[in-house]
């Protein structure tokens, strides 16, 4: 029997869900060989419609299996457990999970160079590693990465701007857990009035984003599941070209002088490639029926809009459109655009309603994302194998209603442990204020906490573009 089979839907979604159980069913492994974790993800239709209670025993038992999976098999982490003196046999029950030892984002950012660099990643990985061959006597970071993927795994990065990266080893079943998670969750809050017509099955998507083909960044390798699902689709990318680490880290890098200038000038030599290219596919498709999905960082998403507007253009697609967006709403170095005011500029340029327009909360360190509902906008926690946490100023969780420091315990991270605390501030109330959906939810406005430095798939994109010679853009739509 398949999922299809077992799980009931509403009759104005049968036939997108069926499409997409089909599209979907190579990211699920052999249902004999299904863990705890497998047991809890694989069934699910919707992640954000568990009731609480069912959730909360399915979280436990998927992060009891992980936290112990990760003590018995990763030598750094039991190490670090010992040390905090706790063990699998002290989670027992859901308020339990609170014990399990957190580390922070930093942790995936302390690694040596070289081949000592391999070393590091064997350390932090949890399991059997394949049969890794580096060449050279003095690899760079990229050539080590390179060897770990072409060996099979996924291993992906992200930067601040200090430039040094954050590198996370995903082994192919936890990468497909999560892209399998990713297509379940963006579809359940992108359903359109149509039959077949989400983000994941428009008839036009267009990714304003790196080509996961084409590059480990994080944000690129997150997009993967349209790459793969959409392969008979119309599927175009807005970075169409190679981003390394040392093109990142020359990004993210502060410029000043003669350098700083001639970036600026290159940047806004290849946004405006990128903003005409995504102007002509907006019209195209504005003049047909097709359903067309657009996702990508606000700031690169507000200019295409602000370019419409200079030019006196304003398009229609309705209820046949819709716009995701993710990687942070810093738009200039010190200024952030309002969810609210974006959405109604999204409304009045591209005549989508504020629905269809969504943000994705999620970051590299994670295997879940957190997703707006289009009732009220408020960022849903797929809490079935993603526990948050919210912590004080000392580092304990703190209740619903309060500020403080995301932190999160994530089942589906098998290969490293996913027990992190981020450089980010968040709000999580108990249930959503507007929609009838179960589960906690944070607050739209997650901002990086005091001290933190800047970071966001966004904020990448925005110096990439600053710093790329866009020698492999070509000026053809």
């Amino acid at each position: 029997m398949t999922i299809a089979q077992e799980v009931k839907f509403p009759q104005n979604t049968a036939s997108s869900f069926s499409l997409l159980n089909r599209l979907v069913a190579p990211y699920i492994p052999p249902k004999d060989t299904w863990n705890p974790v497998d047991k809890v993800i694989y069934p699910l239709v919707d992640p954000y419609r568990v009731p609480v209670e069912e959730a909360r025993g399915k979280q436990l038992e998927a992060l009891r299996f992980t936290f112990a999976r990760h003590y018995n098999n990763n030598y750094f982490y039991h190490k670090y457990c010992e040390m905090e003196n706790v063990s699998p046999d002290d989670i027992k029950k859901s308020e339990d999970l609170e014990k399990i030892p957190l580390i922070t984002d930093a942790t995936f950012k302390q690694y040596p160079s070289g081949k000592d660099f391999a070393r590091w990643l064997t350390t932090m990985y949890t399991g059997d590693l394949p049969k890794i061959v580096i060449k050279g006597a003095n690899p760079t970071l990229d050539d080590v990465i390179n060897a770990f993927n072409a060996a099979g795994m996924v291993v992906t990065y992200s930067s601040g701007t200090s430039g040094h990266c954050t590198i996370i080893p995903r082994d192919q079943k936890t990468f497909l857990a999560a892209q399998y998670v990713v297509a379940r969750s963006t579809s359940s809050m992108t359903d359109l009035a149509a039959d077949d017509a989400n983000l994941l099955l428009a008839d036009h998507v267009y990714v304003l984003s790196p080509n996961p083909k084409r590059t480990s960044l994080f944000i690129g390798k997150a997009s993967s599941l349209a790459f793969d699902l959409l392969a008979d689709r119309d599927v175009q990318y807005g970075m169409d070209y190679e981003i390394t680490i040392a093109l990142l880290q020359m990004a993210m890098s502060p410029k000043k002088g003669l350098k700083g200038k001639l970036i600026s000038s290159l940047q806004n030599r290849t946004e405006r490639k990128i903003i005409d290219r995504t102007k002509q596919w907006l019209e195209r498709y504005e003049k047909t029926n097709d359903t067309i999905a657009l996702s990508g960082p606000p700031f690169l998403l507000l200019r295409i809009m602000n370019m419409l507007q200079k030019e006196g253009k304003t398009l229609d697609f309705a209820d046949r459109g819709m716009i995701v967006t993710g990687g942070g709403w810093k738009i200039h170095e010190n200024v952030r655009v309002p969810h609210r005011d974006f959405r109604k500029q999204v409304r009045e340029v591209l005549g989508i309603p504020e629905t269809h327009c969504l943000d994705v909360y999620g970051m590299c360190e994670g295997n879940a994302f957190m997703i707006q509902c289009p009732e009220g906008h408020y960022l849903h926690i797929p809490c079935a194998f993603f526990k948050p946490l919210i912590l004080g100023e000392d580092s304990t969780p703190v209740g619903y209603g309060e500020w403080g420091r995301f932190a999160f315990l994530d089942a589906i991270a098998q290969c490293y442990p996913g027990f992190i605390i981020s450089g980010d501030r968040a709000r999580m109330l108990e249930h959503c204020p507007v929609c009838d959906r179960p589960g906690a939810v944070l607050e739209p406005e997650v901002q990086r906490a005091e001290g933190e430095e800047v970071r966001g798939c966004a904020e990448e994109l925005r110096r990439v573009l600053a710093t790329d010679l866009s020698s492999d853009i070509d000026d053809t739509s």
